[in-house]
């Protein structure tokens, strides 16, 4: 009986380390930052969702290697970018890792796209947003829980999508709708 016991609350202590425990979801306000891109640009989000709507993508950075389930993701947003304009979108996206070597692996990351003007890529040295959003992804060889979410120009999350795993992801389409219900 003790076994058993004990055995049940290691497999709780196991699933709840391995969920993330996101402190934003739809109907919340989008927690304000500024991170830098690659450039060196200051962005701030605020700035860019008093604008119009932004599309928050929190990629997993640098976990040791490229994830290839981002470039394919960061590619189907770039693929789309005509239907982000149309609806009057920014895709912020969140590139996190340690801060060594974060620019080099980002640059090394991006150089396979070419980002539209809505599209902004930055870095997130030593997961700042990625601990403020709740979303670190604390395990070897990650950095951050996949996410996406679309901020409204009050600042109101109104769809927000967090991966359990490496998969799982907000899909364009997904985002497209959210986005025009906003319109």
């Amino acid at each position: 009986m003790t076994k058993l016991f004990l055995f049940t609350i290691l497999l709780i202590s196991i699933n709840t380390y391995a969920q993330p425990q996101a402190k934003v979801s739809v109907g919340d306000e989008a927690i304000s930052f500024s991170l830098q891109t690659i450039d060196k640009e200051e962005i701030h989000l605020k700035n860019l969702y008093q604008e119009g709507p932004v599309v928050l993508v929190v990629l997993r950075g640098w976990p040791g290697y490229q994830c290839p389930v981002c470039t394919r993701q960061v590619g189907a947003l770039v693929e789309d970018d005509y239907k982000f304009q149309d609806l009057g979108a920014t895709v912020l996206m969140i590139y996190p890792g340690p801060s060594e070597q974060l620019q080099e692996h980002a640059e090394e990351f991006s150089e396979d796209f070419r980002f539209p003007q809505n599209f902004i890529f930055t870095l997130d040295p030593d997961y700042s947003v990625i601990n403020k959003y709740g979303l670190r992804w604390n395990a070897p060889k990650e950095t951050a829980y996949p996410s996406t979410f679309v901020i409204n120009k009050s600042g109101e999350i109104v769809f927000a999508k967090v991966s359990q795993s490496h998969g799982g992801r907000a899909e364009n389409e997904e985002i497209f709708a959210a986005l025009e219900q906003l319109n």
